[in-house]
This record gives structure tokens, sequence and C-alpha cells, in this order.
């Protein structure tokens, strides 16, 4: 890569561009070790935190997945949307679009389009929104007195550079605006990603801290807390076969993730017997576990047709139904290539009754 190495000019030894990248490629996670995560770690609980746009992709291809970004190197936009780190020269003068349709009338959708600057890297710029639909209202006395929409509206500006050919890092700035009826907040958020890709480029590893922030303007008065998000994921192409697989190992900040559910309690009493049965703790310990990681295969059918599958296991077992067996936690989708497009779709199983449908289009100029 040029311009990766000291050049002599005037007797003057400029140091390399690699050594400083890298230097900084660790400042922000030393930061967050000290400063986020021991303020974060015990609070991070879900259904307790503000902007849940923050905490999904819109972008068919990792849906399909059952990624929260995607640990590739690819020239597709769509990589680089949710993973900054991985941004490369070739998104240049791309942009995409991609919309889901969610429960009950939502929807939610992104625009972004990229381009390359070659002295400070490869910057992204995107638009995103959350809808949630048209809501009935009613005063005190039961009266409807109207209608109102409540939406959450984020722009982003993503920033990535390689240090050499194998290590990248990378930033997304996040303000978001809330506005339900009358009523607004605004936070402010940050991306902090580091990627290395091998140079083969059939592996990549990401490690990412999402939605570092806070909000600035608050509803009434009480600060809620944004989703911040500790993670890692990898992925591997097999060289003689047409499989990538990847891996992601979720809520890094916050060990246990699991829950009373009454509905599924961890302790039973026999009814023969009355004797408690209680759960054996490495039953535990894998259950807990499980719930931090995310599985995901592509399979290459040619150079135009992809086919994807994901798994989820935590979302699995939070959203299963008691009596039926569903697919919850299981994703699916599938991605054409033709010339300087890219579809993809994708089908997304939350629970028993719903399962959105993502749609996304790229387009590189």
């Amino acid at each position: 890569m040029k311009g990766l190495r000291g050049v002599e000019r005037n007797g003057r030894t400029y140091v390399r561009r690699r050594t400083i990248v890298l230097s900084f490629l660790f400042v922000p996670f030393i930061t967050l070790a000290f400063l986020i995560l021991p303020h974060s770690s015990n609070a991070q609980i879900a259904g307790l935190n503000a902007l849940p746009m923050l905490t999904r992709s819109s972008v068919a291809r990792t849906n399909a997945l059952g990624m929260r970004y995607m640990p590739l190197y690819s020239n597709d936009i769509t990589v680089g949307l949710d993973n900054p780190s991985l941004l490369t020269s070739g998104m240049r003068s791309s942009a995409m679009l991609s919309y889901y349709s969610m429960f009950v009338g939502g929807n939610m959708g992104s625009l972004a389009y990229a381009h390359n600057f070659n002295r400070i890297g490869t910057v992204l710029f995107g638009f995103h929104f959350n809808s949630y639909g048209k809501f009935e209202e009613y005063d005190e006395y039961e009266n409807h007195i109207g209608d109102f929409y409540a939406a959450d509206y984020a722009l982003s500006v993503g920033w990535g550079m390689w240090a050499d050919s194998n290590f990248s890092i990378g930033a997304n700035f996040k303000p978001v605006l809330s506005q339900y009826a009358e009523y607004r907040a605004v936070a402010l958020t940050i991306d902090v990603a580091g990627s290395y890709v091998s140079d083969n480029r059939r592996f990549a590893a990401t490690i990412m801290a999402n939605n570092i922030g806070a909000q600035v303007v608050t509803f009434d008065q009480t600060v809620e807390k944004v989703p911040f998000e500790l993670s890692a994921a990898v992925s591997y192409k097999l060289r003689k076969a047409p499989f990538r697989f990847f891996f992601a190992a979720t809520e890094l900040q916050r060990w246990n993730l699991r829950y009373n559910d009454k509905l599924n309690p961890t302790s039973q009493t026999d009814a023969f017997t009355g004797e408690v049965i209680t759960e054996k703790p490495f039953v535990g310990f894998m259950d807990n576990l499980m719930r931090h990681t995310v599985f995901g295969v592509e399979l290459n059918l040619g150079t135009v047709l992809f086919a994807r599958v994901g798994y989820r296991y935590r979302q699995m077992v939070e959203m299963k139904g008691a009596d039926a067996l569903n697919l919850s936690g299981f994703s699916f989708g599938i991605g054409l290539h033709v010339k300087k497009f890219e579809f993809g779709y994708a089908r997304s199983n939350y629970h028993y009754g719903q399962a959105p449908n993502y749609f996304t289009l790229s387009y590189r100029f």
C-alpha cells in the first residue's frame, strides 16, 4: 500500500503512517477499559435503555447472518455502514438504501454514501430513521383528541483508515433525535472499532465498542441510558469451498444475560415426590455463555448469487413459545450481485408471530 513506508526528504526521515495510526488504535480501548466499562457493565440490561434503533442494523446482509456488524474485507458499502474500521477505498462513490418493516406499522431504513479521501481515509455519510407508526392520543378523561407519530432519527459520519494491509481503525459519530409527539430528546454517541485482516483476505476480526455517549437533551429531565455494547466478531473463508463462516461474541461488558422467567423457571418441583429439582451449575453456565454468541454462514453460489443463514441462541431462548416450536433466533437471506448493483434480502425470525423482511440495494457509481 502506498504511503505507508517512511521516505527520505531533505535529509529528514518521516515517521511511517503505520506507526502513528497503530498507536491511535489502542487509545480508545484503553480509555474504555478504565473509564467506561466499570460504570456500564452492571447497568446495560435489555429493555432499560433508550434508543433501541442503535442496537440493530438495517442492512439485509448483516441481518441474514444474525450479526450486528460484519467482520469482512469487502468493497461492499453495507459492510462499512456498521463497521467503520472496514471502510475501504473500494467503497468510494458507492451508495446504498436499506428498509425493513417492523411490527404493527413501524418501519426502519438507512441511506448512505461513501467517499474516499487519499490522505485521511474513507468517509461514509448516513441517515437513519426508525418510525414506530401512528398512535391515538387521549386526554385524562379518555377523550380522543387526535393522533401523533413517534420516531427516532440519526445522522452518522463514519471514518476508516488502514494502518497497513492488515490493520485498520474506524469510528462512527451518531447524533440521534427522538421525536414523540411534541416531546423531543437528543443523544450523542460514537462507535469505535479496530480490525485485522489476513494477507489472503480469508480471515477477518473486529473488536468494537458501540454507542459510547449519553443523552444531552431529555424528555422530562431524566437522563436515560444509551445501549452501550462491547463485542468482537470474526469471519473465515474456506480456501477450497464456497463457504464463509461468521462468529460474534456480544455483550462483553456484562457476563450475566439471564433473568427469571416464570414460564421457564430454573427450579421445578416434582409433582409426585415433591422434590425440588434445581438447575445444575454447568447447565446454567453454558446457557449464559451461549447467550453471548452469534453464528452465521454465507454460501457463494458463483459470482452472482449468495445464500446466508444466521443463528442467535439468546433470541431463541428468550422468544420461544411455551407450547409451539418456532424458528426464533434463526435468520436467512440471499444476495444478488449484477454489475454495479447489489441487492440483498433477509428474513429474521423474532418470535412465533413476527418475522421482519429486510431489503437493501447498493450501487457503485
